[in-house]
């Protein structure tokens, strides 16, 4: 190429080229930096020099190499010199140069410059056999052996170190990692934490809703708890004795849907007097794929309470057995407590009890007597005269068995543990539970039962 513009560089201080671009395809892709880089000065290093071939470069002051016509002459005369073959390195070779001597700065930059142009001498040499004839790559070489010379640079001595090639890209990127990690692919997606909700079953059965809805239900059979696209859960009740109207959970089914990428499908069942710690097929987690182990199972008291842990949909699950009746609790991930169809409307933790199955638990207040010992055996564990506490008054009522006050103690733990919001935990409902006794009238029917086993002897 020829040039008719005034020379770049003043009499006295020219120096010779260094090689020239090439195309793209002589570099390994990824692996250098673009061209106007490859281009630039490298100033404040001794002997700086312009990597391309064309008009001879020089060493100038800072201000000058800061001069953007400098920079600009150097582009476009890179770009008219894109014709050394596909398979010569030079390109390679003149960017690891350029990077090397960037940034030269402090009292050995000379030492380190001279290690940038051994190294860049050494690179030469690897691609001499397919540079061979090729005038950017002969002009390379005759500009290193000048600019050692000028430094007073050793041809054998230490180089610069390599540049570390750029880490492969991930594309699958976060999600790909954390895909069986509800919680943190949800917090990369949206950028916060997700929302949770939680749904408890126990007793004769009472339900507490994803919506902090409490009913107090007559069913029998068979109904669904859950139903949605990861979770299916039923639960079954029966009369607490023969000929009771009180019913209890007897049976629980739980099925983790197939989740091609975390767990294969698993059913979990529990009965009274027989809760595993394991699921149906005897495994303890999601199974042999790679997210098998976000779904594991724990035993926190044997035969007592169990602990299913779904980390894939962020839900926990709770199952105990108190007496002789079961009760369920979840905690799951709004995004999941909701994702079902219009078929699947039929769901106790979604809508609660149909309004047909509900009664009222102010049923359970004909005996006064009976209605205050329950009352003085759930303020045990119960002090706070919520839903918790009256449900346990018409469990202990209806049934004869104190061991259901276990039961609402166990459902308020678990809702104390898996609520987001405690101070939605305690739910007050007005004339839906036994009224309470005074202390005067139990002593006058204790008083009134004392004459009369005296007056019959």
């Amino acid at each position: 190429m020829t040039r008719t513009s005034q020379p770049v560089c003043p009499p006295g201080k020219e120096l010779p080229a260094l090689g020239a671009s090439s195309s793209p395809e002589e570099a390994d892709a990824g692996d250098l930096p673009n061209e106007a880089e490859t281009s630039q000065w490298v100033s404040n290093s001794p002997g700086s020099a312009w990597i391309g071939m064309g008009k001879p470069a020089c060493s100038e002051s800072p201000g000058q190499l800061e001069n953007p016509s400098f920079f600009l002459r150097a582009f476009f005369l890179l770009l008219f010199c894109r014709h050394v073959s596909s398979q010569c390195k030079i390109l390679r070779c003149n960017s690891e140069y350029v990077a090397a001597t960037l940034n030269l700065r402090g009292s050995n930059r000379n030492a380190a410059y001279c290690n940038a142009l051994r190294s860049y001498s050494h690179c030469t040499r690897k691609t001499a056999r397919t540079c061979r004839g090729d005038l950017a790559y002969h002009s390379a070489v005759h500009g290193i052996e000048d600019l050692m010379i000028q430094n007073n640079c050793s041809k054998e001595g230490p180089t610069s170190p390599p540049r570390p090639r750029p880490p492969a890209p991930n594309h699958q990127g976060f999600e790909s990692l954390d895909i069986c990690n509800y919680e943190k692919s949800f917090l990369y997606k949206h950028g916060q934490p997700p929302s949770y909700q939680h749904c408890a079953a126990f007793g004769d059965p009472h339900i507490r809703t994803f919506h902090d809805d409490f009913h107090t239900c007559r069913v029998e059979g068979s109904w669904p708890l859950l139903d949605n696209d990861y979770l299916f859960v039923q639960a079954t009740s029966s009369p607490v004795a023969k000929g009771s109207n009180a019913t209890v959970t007897s049976k629980l089914t739980i099925i983790f849907k197939n989740m091609k990428e975390c767990i294969d499908q698993k059913v979990y069942q529990a009965e009274i007097d027989n809760l595993p710690a394991a699921f149906e097929d005897g495994s303890v987690n999601g199974g042999e794929r790679p997210g098998g182990s976000s779904l594991v199972i724990r035993e926190r008291s044997p035969g007592r309470h169990v602990e299913i842990q779904a980390e894939y949909i962020g839900t926990t699950i709770a199952v105990r057995q108190a007496g002789r009746q079961l009760s369920f609790s979840i905690r799951a991930a709004e995004e999941v407590a909701r994702a079902f169809t219009e078929e699947q409307d039929l769901q106790l933790c979604v809508g609660g009890c149909p309004h047909s199955q509900r009664i009222s638990r102010s049923e359970c207040c004909r005996s006064r007597v009976a209605t205050e010992m329950a009352r003085a055996l759930c303020k045990e564990l119960l002090p706070v005269e919520d839903i918790y506490f009256q449900s346990c008054v018409f469990d202990v009522v209806t049934s004869g068995d104190a061991n259901f006050t276990m039961a609402a103690h166990g459902a308020l733990e678990d809702a104390r543990v898996f609520l987001p919001n405690a101070e939605k935990l305690h739910i007050f409902q007005a004339g839906a539970g036994c009224p309470h006794v005074s202390s005067s009238f139990l002593l006058l029917l204790l008083t009134s039962g004392l004459w009369a086993v005296l007056l019959h002897f």
